[in-house]
């Protein structure tokens, strides 16, 4: 089975992870870019996943899986952010499945493939 990436993008049409990711200078990029496709490396807790990268100054990326083939991406930060990292992709993770859930039928969570 086939396993898809994709960003979440909030209600205001912003995306969390593509606005972190821009901010990475190109080496790091490249690197981060290499390595998402490994998730074996992911340790998964109260919903969501934070996929640490031992490289640079500790690059996280937090994610969530929704089914067994969507992979949505939240966001990313560095080890000397991480606690305020893993409580913004909390609430995004809260956020995406408030608008995915079906009482919220013109509210529907969006996600941009990556």
């Amino acid at each position: 089975m086939k396993i898809r990436v994709e960003e979440y993008i909030r209600p205001d049409g912003s995306i969390p992870y593509k606005e972190w990711f821009d901010s990475l200078d190109a080496q790091a990029a490249a690197k981060l870019r290499m390595e998402l496709g490994n998730t074996s490396s992911v340790k998964w807790f109260a919903g969501i996943g934070e996929y640490v990268m031992d490289w640079g100054p500790g690059y996280r990326i937090y994610l969530a899986k929704d089914g067994e083939s969507l992979i949505v991406l939240f966001g990313g930060g560095t080890k000397r952010r991480q606690q305020g990292d893993i409580d913004r992709a909390l609430a995004l993770h809260v956020e995406y499945k408030a608008r995915k859930a079906p009482a919220s039928d013109g509210n529907k969570a969006k996600k941009r493939k990556r």
